[in-house]
């Protein structure tokens, strides 16, 4: 980072790795297409294989759990209320995960959290093929897996910055957010193809079978030990506690999950598609409406993870994540005031093409500059921020589309997105400055 243009107490004394092997300018089509050079380091590598395997099996997961709630109650409320029994473990154990991954063997909790999640899968699949029908067992055991995803995303994410240089970690963040997007594309339809020719229950144990070779995968990364060679401390509150404090010391940090709260909850329409679909795109058929919608914004995010060559090598990597969250909010109110399904759908692939450079540089700030000893609290945090922002943004824009009608709920959230991201910029100068 630039020392001249931000201080260490806006971006905190990480550490500053250089590629010494790093080649020169792509030209051509190529500057254009995603930045591949963290996948020529082998652990990075593995890493990154595991997650093309998991993206998609997570996702045949979480595609059966509801469908399975549904079958057994026939009652949309037991599918919303299994997902707010997974939110409250995931909050938890992720702050709490983050603050173990700074005092422990991150590969050592990879292999622990892996392993449980693989086992939970193995549940799902024993209590679908004994025929249990139970929603408490499936809500337990949906708590216990979002527990375990709560250890692993923190200490997973936290050991990128010790498998790349700096001048990488872009360009790794672009990679993994691609693959992550895709698996949303990609595992609910493989989940719906799959459903009436190997049935429901198979796919809880296609995506325990996947976790095994995510284990194999993180058994051959090296030790990621603590680099403070300090005696291993407890993680409890205290580790926690002063997690939040070094995020409010340092404004870069802060001003990143800032950010995301406000693009995700104020600009997040998710839970207004249905509404939309029925009353505005009525027209082309009420169910393409709303797979379109739904479909748009992570379409949108894997074209720009495809395409990321042409923002990964960027330096200003605070004003990146500025320009992505007033683009994405410039489009959420776009799409709020389209009248047309497919000028509509336009907008939401543009948010999420913003989205992806916001995750890319959000995520690349908090591993360059946050010291390793802090990273997995971080990432903690983080994993909190993109959890939980777009739940409430389902309860603020379902009452905002209620009381006000549904596009004027959309355009005024992303409205209101540009204006509080460009008031946070003009403040507090920390995003504005930092630079790696």
């Amino acid at each position: 980072m630039d020392t001249s243009e931000t201080s260490e107490s806006d971006t905190g004394p990480g550490p500053k790795n250089r590629d010494p092997q790093q080649g020169g300018r792509r030209r051509g089509w190529r500057r254009w297409a995603m930045d591949t050079r963290p996948l020529r380091r082998p652990a990075y590598r593995r890493l990154w294989s595991s997650t093309i395997v998991t993206a998609v099996g997570s996702q045949l997961t979480a595609v059966a759990v509801p469908k399975q709630i549904y079958d057994i109650t026939g009652s949309s409320a037991w599918v919303g209320a299994a997902s707010l029994a997974g939110l409250l473990p995931l909050i938890v154990f992720a702050l709490w995960g983050g603050a173990v991954a700074d005092t422990m063997d991150r590969r050592k909790l990879l292999l622990i959290t892996n392993i449980g999640i693989a086992v939970t899968s193995l549940l799902f699949w024993v209590q679908a093929v004994t025929g249990m029908e139970s929603v408490a067992a499936l809500m337990l055991l949906l708590a216990l897996q979002q527990a375990f995803w709560g250890l692993n995303a923190p200490a997973r994410n936290a050991s990128i910055a010790r498998l790349v240089p700096d001048d990488e970690l872009a360009a790794a963040n672009a990679l993994g957010s691609t693959v992550m997007q895709t698996g949303q594309v990609v595992g609910p339809l493989l989940a719906g193809a799959l459903i009436p020719v190997v049935g429901l229950a198979e796919l809880y144990l296609i995506d325990a079978l996947a976790l095994c070779v995510t284990v194999w995968a993180v058994h051959r990364l090296p030790a990621l030990p603590p680099l403070s060679g300090a005696a291993v401390r407890r993680a409890g509150l205290r580790e926690v506690v002063a997690g939040f404090r070094y995020i409010a010391r340092h404004k870069v940090l802060l001003l990143s999950f800032l950010a995301d709260i406000v693009a995700m909850v104020l600009g997040m329409p998710r839970a207004l598609f249905p509404q939309l679909a029925a009353e505005g795109y009525a027209g082309h058929g009420e169910g393409l409406a709303l797979g379109l919608l739904f479909a748009a914004i992570p379409i949108g995010a894997v074209a720009g993870g495809v395409f990321s060559g042409t923002f990964s090598r960027a330096r200003r990597h605070g004003w990146m994540v500025i320009g992505a969250v007033v683009v994405w909010g410039a489009a959420i109110a776009g799409f709020g005031l389209s009248s047309s399904l497919w000028l509509a759908v336009a907008f939401l692939v543009v948010a999420g093409v913003a989205d992806m450079v916001s995750m890319v540089f959000r995520g690349a700030i908090l591993l360059s500059a946050a010291t390793d000893e802090m990273r997995g609290r971080m990432q903690g945090v983080f994993t909190v921020v993109v959890a939980g922002g777009p739940r409430l943004a389902d309860v603020l824009h379902g009452g905002a589309g209620s009381a006000f009608g549904a596009r004027e709920a959309v355009a005024g959230g992303g409205l209101l997105v540009v204006v509080a991201m460009l008031a946070l910029a003009a403040a507090i100068p920390a995003l504005r400055r930092y630079r790696v």
